[in-house]
């Protein structure tokens, strides 16, 4: 296979700036929130990860494309979640034997727009000096000014509600329902499949619930544990996930959540979210788990965090783990339930597997809970 030659296109942020690039997937238009991602490794995992639903991802590393793509082992759910992709080199060549088909062809099957041949140096120091914000791409039109036009019809994540479009319609199950030692319910607000996987390895039977789903219902099912997951938007947005998770830790059973499960987890503790300069999105960041005293290397994807002022203040609530980089909230736990949570990845697909143990203290804490 050859690489095909491709047209140009422009890259527009919302404050104006301008990059010229090369066409990649789809010739169109698309845009929506820009940040940037510094995985080395990993890039189908992360752009079939819903967390990133309305975004459009930098990738920092240099090459992206090289290794194909697979269907079956590398996909977080079942379609891509980003709006478009911005990257240094793009391969439409890959020589790892067991992909199913290059990421060129991937992307004009998901109808997705992207652009290469941008210094993503120089846009990644944009973005951190003046922070996350809307852009644009595309290869159609390359007129500057018509994009920019065209950005301010995009709307801003803050405040933003998007699990409920990425949340699965039907209830669905995982695991093997005959072998399994406990039932799980869980809440998708854009849950990856890597969670479910491991959830189900140490002999949860999970069911899956959509995100607006009345508790009634999540309760009439007799779990024993609740798992709130990851997914996309503005968790201020999210009141209906929020009584939920009231409603659940008053059943006091055992109660997880991930990334935005643990932001939803700190507004139904009492605790505020605010959106972040830029948000952490990658996987290395460095972690510490105030508990035991020990380091951990992360996978993280997220836009908004918690007030720490909040977590310190609240009587309710003991931290658990900081970030080494910035300080924020990275693991509360409630001291009056049985219910914890982190806002970062510890399925880490992509990324290390570092925290993993955190699936197994919530099996522990589901077996203390049924003595």
């Amino acid at each position: 296979m050859k690489q095909v030659q491709q047209p140009d296109a422009l890259l527009v942020l919302k404050d104006g700036s301008v990059f010229r690039g090369t066409a990649l997937g789809k010739i169109g238009t698309a845009g929506g929130e820009i940040c940037f991602n510094t995985g080395m490794t990993g890039y189908q995992e992360i752009y079939t990860d819903p967390s990133y639903y309305g975004q459009v991802i930098v990738n920092t590393t240099s090459h992206i494309g090289n290794y194909g793509v697979q269907y079956r082992d590398e996909e977080e759910s079942g379609s891509v979640k980003i709006r478009g992709m911005v990257c240094n080199f793009f391969s439409q060549i890959h020589s790892r034997h067991t992909a199913d088909t290059s990421l060129q062809e991937y992307f004009e099957r998901a109808n997705i727009v992207g652009i290469s041949g941008i210094d993503t140096r120089q846009v990644v120091r944009h973005i951190r000096d003046k922070g996350v914000m809307n852009c644009i791409i595309s290869s159609e039109i390359l007129d500057p000014a018509v994009l920019l036009d065209r950005l301010h019809q995009i709307p801003d994540m803050e405040g933003l509600e998007l699990s409920s479009e990425v949340s699965t319609q039907q209830i669905y199950e995982a695991g093997d329902a005959g072998r399994a030692d406990f039932k799980v319910a869980v809440l998708d607000l854009g849950i990856k499949k890597s969670i479910l996987n491991n959830l189900a390895s140490r002999g949860a039977h999970c069911r899956v619930f959509p995100a607006k789903t009345p508790f009634e219902e999540i309760n009439a099912w007799n779990p024993d544990g609740y798992f709130i997951s990851n997914g996309p938007g503005d968790p201020a947005a999210m009141p209906y996930a929020v009584q939920t998770v009231k409603q659940a830790l008053e059943t006091d059973k055992p109660l997880f959540g991930i990334c935005l499960g643990h932001q939803i987890l700190s507004l139904a503790s009492g605790i505020t979210t605010y959106k972040m300069h830029n948000g952490h999105r990658g996987l290395n960041h460095p972690v510490k788990n105030l508990i035991t005293g020990l380091c951990e290397v992360t996978s993280q994807n997220h836009g908004f965090a918690v007030r720490a002022d909040e977590v310190m203040e609240n009587r309710d609530i003991e931290l658990t783990h900081v970030n080494l980089n910035d300080k924020t909230i990275e693991g509360i736990r409630r001291k009056d339930r049985p219910a914890f949570s982190v806002q970062y990845h510890p399925e880490a697909s992509p990324g290390p597997h570092d925290s993993r143990y955190l699936f197994d203290d919530f099996v522990k804490l589901i077996e203390v809970e049924a003595r």
